[in-house]
Order: structure tokens, then C-alpha cells, then sequence
């Protein structure tokens, strides 16, 4: 089963869900733009109404869709308009593209739950758009913050995030 979210840099979204028992593979990539074969330029300049986003392949019988939106929920803001922390612009922003009629009535119940629930002071700008193509990143940013954890971007964005996340949920992998 595929789930796609976009949750600003896919560094940082790879990473988390990667220490997920259940998860098949986790592929940084680009949805919901209008040019064919994007590169990371092009998306990074804002121009291509692309979202940097990861694509999740899953088990079913080890996690549930709604286990998959409640770890990225917890793990960005998603009360911020095209942006997360210093990374700024429509590539960043916060979507959930969905791959059946199922997931999108999961995910428009989930926040309706949180709103709800107040559990943001802010209200959520998640958009909950259909899936179109993926087209996978260049092969450097996959997996990259393994391959890469010297970074500076992965030392002072990334590290801080997985380690926040690993207190709360424990390593499950």
C-alpha cells in the first residue's frame, strides 16, 4: 500500500518513517506540479508547483494508514503555510496526497479529529490532494540523512527531529 506526504524537507520525512516496523521503502521525491521529470532545482525554486514529498510503501498488517497520518501530524507543523521551521516556500508545504477514496475520507476525518480536539493553537493548512505522478528524487537524496549525517543541515534540522521522535516512539525497526 502507497501513502505520499508532504511534510517540508523529505530529508527529514525519510528518516522518520524509516524506523517504522512495516515500512517497505520510503522514496523522497516531488508531487503535484506541472513539469515532467522535475529536478531538485527546479523545485526548490518554487517554480513548478511541486511539494517535496516521500512516497511510503507499507504493510497493511503492521501499520494502518491512520498510524502512518498520526506520526506525520506529530511530526511537522502542519499549521504553517508553505513552510516548516526555516524552509520557506509552496515546495514545502503541508499536504497528505491521497491514493484511494478510503485514505482521503481517513484523512479529512483525522483532522477534522485534531481541530476538534484543539490540538494545534493554530488551525491546520494540510491540503488533502488526490495522488498524481511521483517522480523520485536524484538518487543523492536518497536515504540521505544516513548517508550524509555530518551534514549541517542534517546535524542541526534532522538529527534534533529524529531524536525527538525516537524519545517519543521508541525505535521500532
Amino acid at each position: 500500500m502507497l501513502a505520499t506526504f508532504g511534510g517540508g524537507c523529505f530529508w527529514c520525512t525519510e528518516v522518520i518513517f524509516q524506523q517504522l516496523d512495516g515500512i517497505n521503502s520510503v522514496l523522497p521525491g516531488y508531487m503535484g506540479g506541472e513539469r515532467e521529470n522535475p529536478t531538485y532545482e527546479q523545485v526548490c525554486s518554487g517554480a513548478t508547483g511541486h511539494v517535496e514529498v516521500i512516497q511510503i510503501d507499507f504493510d497493511e498488517t503492521k501499520l494502518s494508514f491512520i498510524d502512518l497520518l498520526g506520526i506525520f501530524f506529530k511530526t511537522h507543523n502542519p499549521t504553517t503555510l508553505n513552510r516548516q521551521g526555516a524552509d520557506v516556500g509552496t515546495q514545502y508545504r503541508s499536504v497528505v496526497f491521497y491514493h484511494s477514496e478510503e485514505q482521503h475520507l481517513q484523512t479529512v476525518q483525522f483532522i477534522e479529529e485534531l481541530e476538534s480536539q484543539a490540538i494545534y493553537s493554530d488551525p491546520i493548512v494540510t491540503a488533502v490532494e488526490p495522488a498524481v505522478t511521483f517522480w523520485k528524487a536524484e538518487d543523492y537524496h536518497q536515504n540521505y540523512f544516513n548517508r550524509n549525517p555530518e551534514n549541517q543541515y542534517c546535524q542541526a534540522v534532522v538529527a534534533p527531529k529524529l531524536k525527538k521522535f525516537l524519545e517519543s516512539y521508541g525505535k521500532s525497526r
